[in-house]
């Protein structure tokens, strides 16, 4: 019955093969004639092929050692979240974020490979990008009075979001 099954599942997944496999043209061969000779395969010692892979599978071996560490417990990960999950006290503000964060990223996504399947417009947006980075290099990073400027109005900055000023 164990052979049934199997010739089954073989003849089913060579249909799936088949089905899949995109059609091509009937090639017809014809025989060729080549002025290169057959070149006899190379042939190796057996006793050095097993030396060899014995002396590198023993040096994996090693490296395998030294470099694995234990792997972290699972019932400690889950305890860690379970702790953490119970210190949020707004559970469902968490999930609102988390949830429109996923929305945001999926939907972004779709917007960009909507614009990346709009022609020229990619390499447009690139070079967009570029003359943007290469104004923003000379306007702050390139002069020492500039990159001052640069770092107050990012502490301003970052004191308007803190709240502080």
């Amino acid at each position: 019955m164990a052979t049934t099954v199997y010739a089954a599942a073989t003849s089913t997944s060579t249909a799936a093969t088949a089905v899949m496999l995109p059609r091509l043209p009937a090639i017809t061969t014809t025989a060729r004639c080549s002025a290169v000779p057959n070149l006899p395969g190379r042939s190796f010692s057996t006793s050095i092929k097993h030396v060899s892979e014995s002396k590198r599978s023993s040096l994996f071996q090693i490296k395998a050692s030294e470099d694995a560490s234990s792997p972290p417990d699972v019932n400690e990960l889950f305890s860690d979240l379970k702790e953490k999950w119970d210190a949020v006290e707004n559970k469902s503000t968490v999930i609102i974020y988390g949830g429109g964060g996923v929305v945001a990223i999926w939907l972004s996504s779709i917007i960009i490979g909507a614009i990346n399947s709009v022609p020229l417009l990619p390499k447009i947006l690139e070079l967009v990008g570029l003359g943007y980075t290469g104004w923003f290099v000379y306007r702050y990073l390139l002069f020492k009075s500039s990159r001052k400027e640069l770092a107050t109005d990012i502490e301003s900055i970052k004191k308007k979001i803190a709240g502080t000023e």
